[in-house]
């Protein structure tokens, strides 16, 4: 039985996508392919660089086109601009619902929003990339609550640590956006200083 594509670019990118993914890694970590094992030659600099941005774009589930407009929003902002992308990424509308639990994948997360499960200040999107501000309040809109996987998710999420930028009221079904997140911490293990290389060149 095949092991899926998400698992297969998973592997590709030595990064989990998603937690079957994550399972899988945990018993085979070499690349895939025949040859997975024998693969150690040391990459070049742009190979890096490119590897980098690949993982970026599966950890947030981004097109390249997405990706390159928020780069180059971040290069217009004061701070580090790996830091300031990281944070465009991580306060979309489907980053959000992820982090918060209300999602067990970044994928489910982008579905929910695109089938109006959740409001932000009382108003429902349909709109995955949708950007959060500081004391937005996101929602599982009322008819939503009882969605098999919505609460599912919600009910496995008990031992996923959530951002300390995002404040969570389970009981409700609601998550704030409470500060914008500092690098330390959003929990993406990537160099993001070789996406900004990649792209300045």
């Amino acid at each position: 039985m095949s092991a899926g594509p998400k698992v297969k670019i998973s592997r590709a990118l030595n990064l989990a996508i998603t937690p079957k993914a994550a399972r899988i890694m945990e018993r085979r970590s070499f690349t895939p392919g025949q040859h997975g094992l024998a693969r150690k030659k040391q990459p070049s600099t742009y190979k890096l660089q490119l590897l980098e941005k690949q993982r970026l774009k599966a950890t947030y589930n981004v097109s390249e086109k997405q990706l390159q407009h928020y780069y180059d929003k971040a290069t217009h902002v004061h701070g580090a601009t790996g830091t300031v992308l990281l944070a465009y990424l991580e306060m979309r509308a489907d980053a959000a619902i992820y982090r918060m639990g209300f999602a067990r994948t970044i994928y489910a997360a982008r579905q929910y929003v695109a089938h109006g499960h959740f409001s932000i200040n009382g108003k429902r999107i349909f709109t995955p990339s949708h950007a959060l501000k500081v004391g937005d309040v996101i929602t599982v809109v009322e008819k939503s609550k009882t969605h098999p996987q919505i609460v599912e998710a919600m009910t496995h999420s008990g031992g996923v640590q959530v951002p300390e930028y995002y404040e969570i009221n389970k009981v409700k079904m609601e998550g704030k956006l409470i500060a914008k997140p500092l690098r330390e911490q959003i929990p993406v293990k990537l160099v993001e200083q070789s996406v900004v290389e990649y792209y300045s060149k």
